[in-house]
This record gives C-alpha cells, structure tokens and sequence, in this order.
C-alpha cells in the first residue's frame, strides 16, 4: 500500500541546454496526485506545470486537469480530461475524444510520475512484457494524442520502459516498493 500523504520530488535532466534545472514537487493522497513542474524546455523555454490526477482503487485514471504557463505575462492555457476507466475520453466540455479510444492510462510529459500507473495498475512477473495505449500528454505544449508504450518487468524494482512510436526510444526505469520512479536514466532524478 502507497503510504500517503506522501510528497515526492525529481530533478529534470532531459533540458540539453539547462540540465537539472527545475523541479517537480508532487503532493500524493488517497486517489489523487497534485504536481507542480517548473523547468526549462529547450524549444519553449521556461514554463510552469500543474496537474492534478484522480483514480480509482485499481489505478484506473478518472479525470486530469492541466494548467500550463509558458512565456512571461502569458495566460495560463488548462486542459481537462475525464475517462471511465474501460477507454472511453471525454474533454473538459464533456465532448468525446475519439482520437483516445482504448487508452486505459495516462503519460504526461514532462512528468515520471505517470508512469506509475501502468506499473500498479498491472501486476506484471519478472520477465513479462505488455503492451499499453496510452493518453499521451505533451505538457509543454498542452496536446494529448494516443501513444503505444511497452513495459517489461526485468526484475523487482526496475521496468524496460518501451515507446513504440517509431523511436526506438527505451529505458530501464528504477523504481521504490510502491512503483514510483527513483531514476529515469538521462530524463528524471528523484531528490
């Protein structure tokens, strides 16, 4: 069982230009994550995340709200999300998201947090390997679009994540005994 409330913190490394520059905080309760992402982007420049996540007890997501500023005196730009948890999206208004049929999670970048919800969500052996359709969120920009990712478990605490996009993109997650990230090599520390 997560022990909550809980607050958990990583230092962003993916930034070229500004390497672990920024922080995440993240505020953990019952059901509900509450996540500040301030950073440097290198395409963007300086911005300023927030989201707020609840699921139910099988970490099926319910709804996201995303609240984004980048550029000084910008108007924040918000997003928000609802799912049924069997695949179905619906936007902020209530309008469906065709686009996210049969994703059953979440990934927000930039944010290692929602890797998680893969993880607890499926009990995956050693050695086992699934393959997901994710919500996939570009904070930094505030789209969401579906993503096909893959996770391996390789062993007790580590995951071979897998985006299968086309990259070739992959990378061997560290994670504690409540599956949240501790290393996300080359992209997330946690401090």
């Amino acid at each position: 069982m997560l022990p909550i409330p809980r607050t958990v913190c990583w230092i962003p490394s993916w930034s070229a230009s500004h390497p672990d520059v920024g922080i995440e905080h993240l505020r953990l309760s019952e059901g509900q994550a509450d996540g500040l992402v301030v950073a440097i982007d290198d395409e963007r420049g300086p911005f300023r995340l927030h989201y707020r996540l609840n699921w139910d007890a099988q970490w099926c997501l319910r709804d996201a709200a995303l609240s984004l500023i980048v550029g000084e005196g910008v108007a924040a730009r918000t997003m928000g999300l609802a799912t049924d948890g069997q695949g179905h999206w619906t936007d902020d208004r209530g309008a469906a998201l065709p686009a996210l049929e049969g994703c059953l999670d979440i990934d927000i970048w930039p944010t290692p947090f929602t890797n998680s919800f893969p993880i607890r969500r499926v009990s995956l052996a050693v050695g086992e390997r699934r393959e997901f359709r994710m919500a996939w969120v570009d904070g930094t920009a505030l789209t969401v679009r579906p993503q096909a990712q893959a996770y391996t478990r390789l062993d007790e605490r580590r995951y071979r994540f897998e985006s299968l996009d086309g990259s070739g993109f992959t990378a061997d997650l560290e994670v504690d005994e409540h599956g949240l990230v501790v290393d996300y090599p080359g992209l997330f520390r946690r401090v």
